[in-house]
């Protein structure tokens, strides 16, 4: 049998005709850019994620840049930022021109060690971004310790973990904002790109509302430079058909994990942890073994589909040479990059394929 790692055509042929016909409805209306169908959204997105409100931009990466500009974050300043996530995590401090420090991560979640974050602070220091990663949320009671301490701003990436919790509290409401992506992949996928923030503050929405439609709240009237950041409303009809499945889906990325941690039992295999403060959302299944590359090539050969995410750690991009870096300066990140492989893990992934998938994996010698 043939696993796929991710099979996106399951999930948007069951929803075609209720997806066509509300992004007809948006055709019929001529509601292109930003409109009803984004601002319902926005709305149902907030209620579901426990907040007052929500602004609704074009991408995840575009989310990150309005929260450090509505945050004042600038050339003089520094921006705390894992080794180990995805590349828009570091574009937060790239795009407004502060400088990056690099942090390393807890291995066991692959999310910001409070303790490196502390060892990462300066003077300059005026944010980091604890980024969740596949769908883990991080541990936010000491990071919030630190950063309180030092006056450094908590900026959450929550691109992969739509609606899960820390001690109770869903992420994207603990720090300063949170930024959500609905890139076609993540938990909640749009038709294409959109991204999405969230926080307690209404100061940063007012300024992120503003900049995402070129720095202006009164037609023609610009008080600041802004971006050309809306979502589409082809996406937030989309999105709204879709967020209505999410809790639906949550339970079940969450149930076919809980078979792998009962069932893989491979020598050496280091499955992910399920830490007290919160169950993750499982964007992705992210197992290590030393002989990682092996173990792909076996599972490739049994028509397992997998996926190394992430290959190269931030402070080892070529795009990042000029802080001047070398392999050895993170090594949890450096490790996690030698030895994860992430498993299929999505909605419409079947038992049969999931025990597939086991047996595969605890087949390997």
């Amino acid at each position: 049998m043939n696993v796929p790692f991710l099979d996106l055509s399951r999930q948007n042929r069951a929803l075609r005709e209720e997806i066509l016909a509300a992004i007809a409805a948006t055709y019929d209306a001529s509601r292109f850019c930003l409109g009803d169908d984004v601002f319902r959204f926005e709305t149902a997105f907030a209620r579901l994620a426990g907040a007052e409100d929500a602004v609704a931009v074009n991408s995840g990466t575009s989310a990150l840049h309005l929260v450090a500009r509505a945050l004042e974050i600038g050339p003089d300043d520094e921006v705390v930022v894992p080794a180990f996530t995805f590349i828009a995590s570091a574009w937060t401090a790239s795009y407004v021109g502060a400088r990056i420090r690099f942090a390393d991560i807890e291995a066991e979640t692959f999310t910001l060690d409070p303790s490196a974050f502390a060892a990462a602070i300066t003077p300059r220091t005026k944010a980091v971004v604890v980024t969740h990663l596949f769908g883990q949320s991080a541990r936010m009671d000491e990071i919030l310790a630190v950063a309180a301490k030092h006056g450094v701003a908590v900026i959450e990436d929550c691109a992969q973990a739509h609606l899960a919790t820390c001690d109770g509290r869903p992420v994207g409401l603990i720090g300063d904002a949170g930024t959500f992506s609905f890139y076609p992949t993540k938990n909640l996928g749009a038709c294409g790109e959109g991204g999405l923030i969230l926080s307690r503050r209404p100061e940063i929405l007012e300024t992120a509302r503003a900049l995402r439609v070129h720095g202006s709240t009164v037609r023609y009237r610009h008080d600041a430079v802004g971006y050309n950041y809306r979502m589409e409303g082809f996406q937030g009809a989309a999105l709204g058909v879709k967020l209505k499945r999410l809790e639906a889906w949550t339970a079940r990325r969450r149930a076919i994990a809980r078979r792998y941690l009962a069932e893989l039992s491979l020598p050496d295999l280091v499955l992910p942890v399920v830490p007290e403060r919160g169950e993750s959302v499982y964007h992705q299944f992210t197992i290590r073994h030393p002989r990682r590359d092996a173990l792909r090539a076996h599972l490739q050969a049994r028509g397992i589909g997998t996926d190394i995410i992430y290959p190269i750690p931030l402070h080892l991009q070529p795009c990042f040479a000029g802080l001047g870096h070398a392999r050895g300066d993170f090594p949890v990140a450096e490790a996690a990059a030698d030895t994860v492989l992430s498993l299929p893990i999505f909605p419409e992934l079947t038992d049969e394929e999931v025990g597939c998938v086991i047996e595969s994996v605890n087949a390997f010698q």
